[in-house]
């Protein structure tokens, strides 16, 4: 067995990203761990506190995104100015709870998005919620691939993230390549219909007070990255 194959399953082993484990060169969904309970995997992942970059699916641990400084600082940027158009309702029952990189438990596997949002939302049926039982799923998903293939991230959302209606209302996907010179980053709308699905019956949509679309600039999510990198 290769050196980098041991190195690498200590991440695993010992939560340990090996400087030899060579993870640059690893081909992504990369199998850490086989033969393992749910339980088990979601007790390692939270001990090592690795949110976002493993993946849970029928006893196998996948890696699929490594934790690199573009990918974090994209999911930061996101939250905050997310946040920030949202904040207007902050303290109300019309406030946009962030519900980060909880764990998702659905389909025989455990999957997080790098960010996740809803309003107050009431119970949905027993065994179809976002945790197995009835908690309610996050209206819009956040995934930021770095690492991680397109193929892979969109194939995430279509079959898992937007399957059916009883799941998140919409993604927000990111892939954090160069933008060519010359050209401006996107730019993505958020209608608020779409923010308070399902909101919790008696709050109404604050209409008044939030831009309808929410609109998030791209180009400030490129900035950022740039400082990151600034020495």
């Amino acid at each position: 067995m290769p050196d980098f194959i041991y190195f690498r399953s200590l991440w695993w082993i010992e939560g340990n990203i090996h400087p030899e484990a060579k993870w640059e060169e690893a081909t992504l969904p990369y199998v850490l761990a086989e033969g393992v309970a749910l339980d088990e995997y979601e007790h390692r992942a939270d001990s090592f506190n690795v949110h976002g970059l493993w993946e849970w699916e029928n006893f196998r641990v996948l890696v699929y995104e490594l934790p690199l400084k573009p990918h974090e600082v994209c999911i930061g940027t996101i939250i905050k100015y997310f946040n920030r158009h949202c904040s207007g309702v902050d303290d109300t029952d019309a406030s946009i709870l962030n519900i980060g990189a909880t764990r998702i438990r659905a389909d025989n596997s455990g999957k997080e998005a790098d960010a996740s949002f809803r309003p107050m939302k009431q119970r949905v049926p027993e065994s179809t919620g976002s945790d197995g039982m009835n908690e309610p799923w996050p209206n819009i998903i956040v995934e930021v691939a770095y690492s991680e293939s397109i193929d892979h991230v969109f194939e995430k959302v279509k079959n898992y993230w937007l399957k059916d209606l009883s799941r998140a209302h919409d993604a927000i996907v990111v892939k954090v390549d160069p933008v060519p010179e010359g050209e401006t980053p996107s730019r993505m709308q958020i209608n608020l219909d779409c923010l308070y699905h399902q909101l919790y019956p008696g709050i109404q949509v604050p209409r008044d007070i939030l831009p309808d679309p929410i609109e998030l600039d791209f180009s400030f999510v490129r900035d950022e990255i740039f400082r990151a990198f600034r020495i």
